[in-house]
């Protein structure tokens, strides 16, 4: 059997797809899961466990220039090999008008059939296109995770019984010794790193300096290196602020998304707020504490246990109570020495 998962971005959701993929491994063991993504998430799908061909499709840079030559070339060798493969099944996981659109494209096996969700989830945008082009539509609660409402639609769409268990599938470098990584970088890492992942693209997710830098001193006291990721320049300034008063405080280089899930695999847990880089860690099962302004942590947020949780504050959490999560879900370490 082949199938086809169409979810395209953002990287936070492309981390919540990944758990419906193992589950499709543990019924279909000899099926091959294709998954087509926008290029930026592409490297993060190669790691993820099941998944045999990538698809990028560029729909965002494609409609920026809609009648420029490139565009039409590079729409062309996308349709190519989107439609190599004839699919069992084609499962829109996004439910809008762009998955609509490559699910549609997708080339059916005979009897092959297009699943898609029924309804909107609260939380969640949803275009009625996803439903014109699907043989079956799965009506799902509209008070649903995420990562629940990927795996229930997949679970519908092939009927079988989802498992107890949720696995991202989500490989580092320790399985994974054949993919190319900015080494240099990650030569400089310890094993006693806690990475604070302060970016947001959504002003309302992120949390006040203030906050970071109290947060940060309470962490080196601990025994703690701390590191600080950015993926622009507004982001490096912000991880400069946060690191000024802070002993040891690591910035650490512009890393691609390969090497930026090796560094984070390397670390002791992860500190956060709501944004792909949390969910990276959730999917990687590190120690994490995800911060929420308001309340969206039933959707998006890691499901509680002894390694991980959410904490949610208003108009923000305060130090302390990220403070009290974090020695939850990753009790006291001794300093670790570096060799020189």
């Amino acid at each position: 059997m082949k199938i086809l998962i169409v979810k395209l971005s953002s990287l936070g959701d492309v981390v919540h797809a990944m758990p419906a993929v193992q589950d499709l491994r543990r019924a279909l063991p000899q099926a091959q899961i294709d998954w087509v993504v926008e290029p930026a998430f592409a490297p993060l799908l190669r790691r993820c466990s099941g998944v045999q061909r990538v698809i990028e499709c560029d729909l965002r840079r494609w409609r920026s220039a809609p009648l420029a030559a490139a565009t039409r070339s590079g729409w062309r060798a996308f349709r190519a090999e989107l439609q190599a493969a004839a699919y069992d099944r084609v499962i829109d996981l996004q439910g809008l008008s762009k998955s609509a659109l490559v699910a549609w494209l997708a080339r059916l096996a005979p009897g092959g059939r297009r699943v898609a969700l029924a309804n909107r989830s609260d939380g969640s945008a949803y275009e009625s296109p996803t439903r014109w082009v699907a043989h079956q539509r799965v009506a799902l609660p509209p008070h649903m995770g995420a990562v629940a409402r990927s795996r229930a639609l997949c679970a519908s769409g092939l009927g079988y019984a989802l498992p107890d268990t949720v696995s991202f599938g989500l490989l580092a470098l320790t399985q994974l010794e054949d993919i190319a990584i900015e080494k240099e970088a990650l030569s400089r890492l310890v094993p006693q790193v806690v990475l604070l992942a302060h970016a947001s693209s959504r002003a309302d997710k992120q949390w006040p300096l203030s906050a970071w830098q109290a947060l940060g001193q309470r962490l080196v006291a601990q025994g703690y290196t701390l590191a600080l990721p950015h993926g622009n320049d507004a982001e490096l300034q912000q991880s400069q602020a946060i690191a000024q008063p802070l002993v040891g405080a690591q910035i650490w280089p512009r890393l691609g998304l390969d090497a930026l899930t090796d560094a984070m695999a390397s670390c002791a847990g992860v500190i956060g707020v709501d944004s792909g880089l949390s969910h990276i860690a959730v999917a990687l099962g590190l120690p994490h504490v995800q911060i929420y302004n308001f309340d969206t942590a039933w959707r998006t947020g890691p499901a509680p246990g002894p390694l991980q949780c959410s904490v949610l504050g208003t108009p923000s959490p305060t130090v302390d109570q990220v403070w009290q999560a974090w020695q939850m879900v990753c009790p006291v370490v001794s300093p670790v020495v570096v060799p020189t």
